[in-house]
């Protein structure tokens, strides 16, 4: 008699079921997903729980939660007790809600929002568009705006990931003889409060939408760095307030193609005047793509801005023609937390 798994026992680069695997994995999101949306995590908190008593307090079927339960247990969210009960795990931990480290919001919006532009994926790479603009005729932005509860999702998952970045940010930049620092498109201003707690000397400017700037305000107010932060509603793809010393970008770039990703930079450039700093923290694409799981991870996001906003990670060689395009020079790269890099650049 074969026992279970003697069938593919094999090297996992030839075996076909390597890639029913990563077939099988997608799924496995939807999971992550709905414990997030149930609040599982949560419940878990107190303490071990049957499945039945899981079931009970968010009010779902209890078979259907026994199940659900057992896959967040093979995902090393939660352990499967010999006595029935499942308990939460420290990776687990990072679904709850309010807690340092979470990403049940991301969690929110990858299963949710993000979800069913994914279906899109075989028409972006058939025509090189958005397949959200197909069917809405809107970009992704355009589409959020219209969903309130989507929107508040949306900016607690970028708070979120902000905030498993920011503190190799701060470890990775050297701001001494920066007065002023500008953090462009820096929604919440999770970073740049960051920042500016690390740094007691420095001020600092937060230009976002006006929409997105009453949720900042809170944010900074939080952080105890609200009176030495001025807030500018405005585009970026308008103009950039001058008068900085180093002028800050996360995640924004790679939400844009070459063409209007140059537009904000060359409206930096202007705003720089000749002088300071640009620093952008973005995902770098490794040159040469290879099996490994770091890769995957940015390769993955890459097909994100594909079919969410006809956006697109970079590699630094991609990034060192955009900034000279612009009229910088490419000074310093160094990786940080959380896939993500930290690039440099000057006026050229």
């Amino acid at each position: 008699m074969t026992k279970q798994g003697d069938a593919h026992d094999g090297d996992r680069t030839t075996d076909p079921i390597a890639i029913v695997d990563i077939l099988n994995s997608g799924g496995m999101s939807q999971a992550v997903y709905v414990a997030a949306g149930l609040g599982i995590a949560d419940v878990l908190a107190a303490g071990p729980k049957t499945s039945e008593q899981v079931a009970s307090a968010v009010e779902a079927h209890a078979d259907s939660i026994h199940r659900l339960l057992r896959a967040m247990a093979s995902l090393g969210l939660c352990d499967e007790i010999e006595d029935g009960t499942f308990a939460l795990t420290p990776l687990g931990t990072h679904l709850r809600s309010g807690v340092p480290g979470s990403v049940r919001s991301y969690a929110l919006h990858w299963g949710g929002s993000m979800w069913p532009v994914w279906g899109g994926l075989l028409h972006s790479v058939k025509t090189g568009r958005n397949p959200r603009e197909l069917v809405t005729r809107k970009d992704a932005f355009e589409s959020l705006a219209g969903k309130p509860a989507a929107v508040h999702t949306f900016n607690d998952a970028m708070v979120e990931i902000s905030s498993l970045v920011a503190p190799g940010v701060v470890r990775c930049c050297d701001f001494s003889g920066v007065a002023r620092l500008a953090d462009i498109g820096g929604g919440h201003g999770l970073l740049l409060s960051t920042i500016l707690n690390a740094w007691p000397s420095l001020r600092g400017i937060l230009v976002d939408q006006a929409s997105v700037l009453e949720g900042a305000r809170i944010c900074l107010e939080r952080a105890s760095v609200a009176d030495r932060c001025e807030l500018v509603p405005g585009s970026f793809f308008e103009s950039i307030p001058s008068g900085a010393d180093a002028y800050l970008m996360k995640s924004v770039l790679h939400d844009w193609d070459d063409k209007r990703a140059g537009v904000i930079l060359e409206n930096c450039r202007q705003a720089m005047n000749g002088h300071g700093r640009l620093i952008i923290v973005e995902r770098l694409l490794p040159e040469r793509m290879e099996p490994l799981a770091e890769h995957r991870f940015v390769v993955a996001s890459d097909l994100a801005m594909m079919v969410t906003v006809s956006g697109r990670e970079r590699t630094e060689s991609a990034f060192r023609a955009l900034l000279h395009s612009a009229g910088f020079e490419l000074t310093r790269v160094a990786g940080t937390s959380a896939h993500y890099s930290v690039i440099e650049a000057r006026c050229g």
